[in-house]
């Protein structure tokens, strides 16, 4: 066994602490900045290499003991060997670090945050238990501390024999107006096809084999499915299938803070998913344009904003600035502030051009990507925009994933 020392520096984007031996750049998971330990090498690359722990010798303040008794076994949770206080502190330094690459002076980070415990709305569970880390064995858990008390009230009720074989997701909270507070659901039927990927760089735009999402385009949705919460007083409903944030207090706080001294004749909600954010635009603006390309999305979105003024687009952002926004521009008039929320790999470059040149007022962008939401905050401040605030969306606490909410302003 190869034992080295190692003194972790800074924590990066993933929940792995960052040291160096020899000049080398090793990365080491349930570490803490400060601390220094005892590490054997257990992945070696040509640029960096991964190392394990094998002792601490000089212990961090914010070091705690895990509440939960998978921790270090199951794949969720990265850091509830850290303090909750610190653990935010953490997530702040990567968001600010993700700025700071981006050569972009960032404002004081404000935090949007909740409960460190008891928070999560939404678990899959695998032939009824939960993925192992770094490994496909399965946990039978009877537990999960992060998780709402309605999703454990079914986990104690229930043996992992007793649950349903495959992938489930489970949406539980008091919030849900489903009957017991929980939805179960099954994984979405899905089959192999050539399909194109549209929305990515020009390298992924040509035909690829992939696995195609087909359990939505509207006559194929399942009632058993439908997920409905009650937000900030406001009914959504959503498949529980997709995507819907899993934090529903602090979502219920990021809407407050998004929509917040907003207010006119239009709006634009760029990847408005099932529409969470547009029905609360539409009682500040006398129109809302929705535009999403999952038309599974889309169709629940028609629901969300029934009887409010609005029009849906189903196809991609990057579609959508191509065909449909000048038209509607010359035809309505220009939009007074859009609100934009893309996955992971942040706006196509095509929707991030024509949002920097469009001259809207007031952009709101949201991320659940530090790295590509700095990169795209940099070109709407290249083309005159002022980054006026930038928050952490702390939705999830115990782990190192971060989101973030920024509001852009031009004179």
């Amino acid at each position: 066994m190869n034992i080295q020392l190692l003194k972790a520096e800074k924590m990066v984007a993933g929940g792995d602490c960052m040291g160096k031996i020899g000049g080398k750049n090793v990365f080491v998971p349930y570490a803490i900045p400060g601390e220094t330990y005892e590490v054997e090498i257990t992945k070696s690359f040509r640029d960096y290499d991964k190392a394990r722990i094998t002792a601490i010798k000089e212990k961090s303040p914010h070091r705690v003991e895990p509440f939960c008794k998978y921790y270090g076994i199951c794949g969720g949770c990265s850091m509830q060997h850290i303090d909750a206080e610190f653990q935010t502190e953490l997530r702040k330094s990567i968001l600010r670090e993700a700025f700071s690459r981006e050569k972009t002076e960032a404002p004081e980070i404000g935090i949007i945050g909740g409960s460190d415990r008891g928070y999560r709305a939404r678990i899959q569970l695998t032939d009824g238990g939960f993925s192992a880390r770094e490994s496909n064995e399965i946990i039978a858990i009877d537990s999960c501390p992060i998780a709402t008390p309605e999703i454990n009230a079914y986990l104690s009720a229930t043996k992992a024999s007793e649950r349903p074989r495959g992938r489930i997701q489970i949406f539980g909270d008091s919030r849900v107006a489903n009957e017991g507070g929980i939805l179960i659901a099954g994984e979405p039927e899905r089959t192999s096809g050539e399909i194109k990927i549209s929305g990515a760089g020009e390298r992924r735009k040509s035909k690829v084999r992939a696995k195609k999402n087909v359990h939505f385009k509207g006559t194929m949705q399942s009632p058993a499915n439908i997920c409905t919460v009650n937000l900030c007083g406001k009914t959504i409903s959503f498949d529980a299938r997709g995507f819907f944030q899993s934090n529903l207090g602090v979502l219920e706080k990021a809407v407050g803070k998004v929509t917040e001294n907003m207010g006119g004749n239009a709006v634009l909600d760029l990847y408005s998913g099932c529409g969470t954010f547009s029905v609360f635009l539409a009682d500040r603006f006398g129109k809302t344009t929705l535009v999403e390309h999952n038309r599974d999305a889309i169709v629940y979105a028609e629901q969300n904003m029934r009887g409010k003024a609005h029009e849906s687009y189903g196809q991609s952002c990057e579609k959508f600035v191509a065909q449909n926004a000048a038209g509607i521009i010359a035809r309505e008039g220009a939009f007074d502030a859009a609100v934009v929320d893309p996955p992971r790999q942040g706006m196509e470059s095509a929707v991030s051009d024509w949002l920097a040149r469009s001259g809207i007022g007031q952009i709101r962008s949201v991320s659940c990507n530090a790295s590509t939401h700095a990169r795209d905050a940099k070109k709407l401040i290249d083309a005159g925009y002022t980054l006026e605030k930038l928050f952490l969306l702390d939705f999830y606490p115990q782990t190192a994933h971060t989101e973030s909410l920024a509001f852009f302003g031009k004179l």
